[in-house]
Formats: C-alpha cells, sequence, structure tokens
C-alpha cells in the first residue's frame, strides 16, 4: 500500500503553510515540492512569473523540512541588491575592512545557519557576486569581508527566477556552473490563468486573511467567480489578492462578494464623476423608451426585457475583431454567462450569421 497523500490531503498539507491551490494542474508540483522538504541539503529553483507564489512556497518547503523549520528563513531580493555591498550583504565584513565598517557584521548566509536562504529574482544577482555564491555553494564554508578566516555553514538554498536562466546562460549574463548548481530541483509554477479552478480558493483565503479590517465574506457569487476566471491576470496571484483587498475596502453591506463589489473596485469600471453622470443619463433616457414601449404600445414586461437584452447582444456582436472572452469583458460578464445568453436569444453562430452578424470566436 503507498503511503502517498491524496491530492486532497497534498492540498491541504500546503493550504496549512499558506500556499493555496487544488488544481489538478498543480499537484505533480506539490508532490516534487513535498519531496524537496524531506531531502533537506538539495537546491531547489523556483521559476515562473512575477507574482505566482514562489516565495510563499520556497517558505512552504521550509516549514515542512523537518530539520531546518526551526531555523531561520531569510530572503535575498537579487533585484535591489546593490554590487557593492552584495558580498558584505550575503557574506558578512569585519570591523575596519571598508569605509563606513564600524564594526563586525555576519551576512546573510551565516544568520541563516541551519536554516534556508531563499534567492528572489536570483535571475537579478550581479555577475560579480555569481562565482563566490558557487563557492560557497560547493564548499560550505564563508569568508567575511577582510576577514581570513571561513567558516562553515549549513544552509538549504532556495531560489527562484521570474525569467527563464536559460536565455541568460546562452547569452553569458548568468555562469552555467551556478545555474546547473542551483538547478537541482527545478519547480515551474504556473500563472494563475493555466489554473483556473484556483480562483474561488484564493478569493475566500484572501479575504479571511484580512478580515480584521474588513466585513467577513462567507460566500462568492458564481457570476465573479466565473468572470475572474477568464480573466488573464498579468499579475497572478499577487493581482488578485490585491483586486480582492479592493472589492472589501468598497463593501458596505452583505457576506457575499458580487459582480457589483468587483466593477465598483476595477479602475477600468470606474469613471469620473462626469462619466458616471452621462452613463446614468443614457441609462434613464433607454428605461423611459422602454416605458413608452410597454405602457403605450402594449408591449408585456418581459418580452420588452427580452428584446432589449437580445438588441443589445446584437450590437455587441457587431463588434469586429474579438473573441468571445473580449465580448464578455466588455459586457462586464463572464463567458460562460455570455455564451448561455446568445444560446437563449439564438444567436449562436449560424443564426447570426444568417441574420448578417458576425460571431465572437
Amino acid at each position: 500500500m503507498s503511503n502517498e497523500p491524496t491530492a486532497g490531503e497534498l492540498c491541504r498539507v500546503f493550504e496549512e503553510h499558506g500556499f493555496i491551490t487544488c488544481s489538478p494542474s498543480m499537484l505533480p508540483i506539490l508532490r516534487l515540492a513535498r519531496k524537496a522538504a524531506t531531502v533537506s541539503d538539495v537546491t531547489v529553483l523556483l521559476v515562473g512569473e512575477t507574482g505566482t507564489g514562489k516565495q510563499v512556497l520556497a517558505q512552504a518547503i521550509h516549514s515542512l523540512d523537518e530539520k531546518r523549520k526551526s531555523f531561520p528563513f531569510i530572503t535575498v531580493h537579487c533585484s535591489t541588491i546593490t554590487e557593492a555591498l552584495a558580498e558584505s550583504e550575503l557574506f558578512g565584513h569585519e570591523r575596519g575592512s571598508f569605509s563606513g565598517a564600524t564594526r563586525h557584521r555576519e551576512g546573510l548566509f551565516q544568520a541563516a545557519h541551519r536554516g534556508t536562504l531563499f534567492l528572489d529574482d536570483v535571475n537579478d544577482l550581479p555577475a560579480s557576486l555569481q562565482p563566490k555564491l558557487l563557492d560557497v555553494l560547493q564548499r560550505g564554508t564563508v569568508r567575511s569581508v577582510g576577514s581570513d578566516r571561513e567558516t562553515r555553514v549549513d544552509v538549504r538554498v532556495i531560489s527562484a527566477a521570474n525569467q527563464p536562466l536559460e536565455p541568460l546562460v546562452q547569452q553569458n549574463r548568468f555562469r552555467p556552473d551556478l545555474y546547473h548548481r542551483l538547478n537541482v530541483v527545478k519547480l515551474r509554477l504556473p500563472a494563475l490563468r493555466e489554473r483556473p479552478a484556483d480562483v474561488a480558493a484564493l478569493i475566500l483565503s484572501f479575504a479571511r486573511r484580512h478580515r480584521n479590517l474588513y466585513p467577513e465574506i462567507a460566500a462568492l457569487d458564481p457570476e465573479l467567480v466565473l468572470y475572474l476566471e477568464s480573466r488573464d491576470f498579468p499579475g497572478n496571484v499577487r493581482e488578485l489578492e490585491h483586486a480582492v483587498q479592493r472589492m472589501l475596502f468598497f463593501k458596505t453591506e452583505g457576506t457575499s462578494l458580487e459582480m457589483a463589489d468587483w466593477n465598483m473596485q476595477s479602475n477600468d469600471a470606474a469613471p469620473s464623476e462626469a462619466e458616471a453622470d452621462a452613463a446614468r443619463d443614457l441609462v434613464t433616457e433607454a428605461a423611459q423608451r422602454l416605458w413608452s414601449a410597454i405602457s403605450e404600445r402594449g408591449v408585456p414586461y418581459w418580452q420588452a426585457i427580452q428584446l432589449v437584452e437580445k438588441k443589445l447582444l446584437e450590437r455587441a456582436l457587431q463588434v469586429q475583431g474579438q473573441t468571445r472572452r473580449d465580448m464578455a469583458k466588455r459586457l462586464r460578464t463572464s463567458e460562460r454567462t455570455l455564451y448561455h445568453k446568445l444560446r437563449a436569444h439564438n444567436l449562436t453562430r449560424a443564426a447570426a450569421s444568417r441574420a448578417g452578424l458576425p460571431t465572437p470566436a
């Protein structure tokens, strides 16, 4: 009998450590991450777009590492570290070793002793530091700036790159031997658009995280979930979290997040006061015309509403060169809702073509 955890158990384990996912595409990654946590000395390279959760997964691997979890997890932001101070920052310095070095200072490698050092955006690591980092990884010793003594360190290194390292190696911007040393276990985190099944769980998790500041959220409008599952989210999980925070900030009542909450927070759905007034005037005028059709022409209410919806969809279909996703975004709805509305009004591809209307892909 296998001791391998089930998919549900695996997802729950990582959720307890802050990494939220239930997407089938993430299960192989979680299994490898769980295995990496049990092999405490192996280096791990996490690759993926900005905002996909690389640091959170690195922290989870550290927390699941029985050997190292009681010791520090220290993050180095390689994109912000200055080349002049990089060596001192990582390996420390002795008093008087350079101007301004008024006391002995341990580096981040020494501070992470017996724990984990996370090199974020390692693709931005200064070239002058790469051979020194490789030496530390190979020999397990560091030498502070200005010192003639080497100190042994027991540190697991997890690194993250927001762009592929292979092209940088080919361009001689990243040392191939360092790349191979970091790339023992490589985990690629897919973008949020590649795992839409995670959207609902992430939204609820973010809402719980901020419940001390904002109203408690108990449910999500299915239309909102479907709409957000269809979005690209270039900023990935980080962008989604900020959007959830804005929705919570603007929400005034209710315990469910709705499409209206999304529209309230969305920059592209938040017109100026003058634009909002103009939009209200247009809607008011349309309502008055609809009332005239009902009261003066004897059109039943339900028929008038259906006819308006159909005419609106026909008008949306006339926009050239758009996909169904583009059309759904313009209408501020989900692709699935749009699909069902088009079918309900017999505005399928064939019907629209017969009517002389272009259909979205």
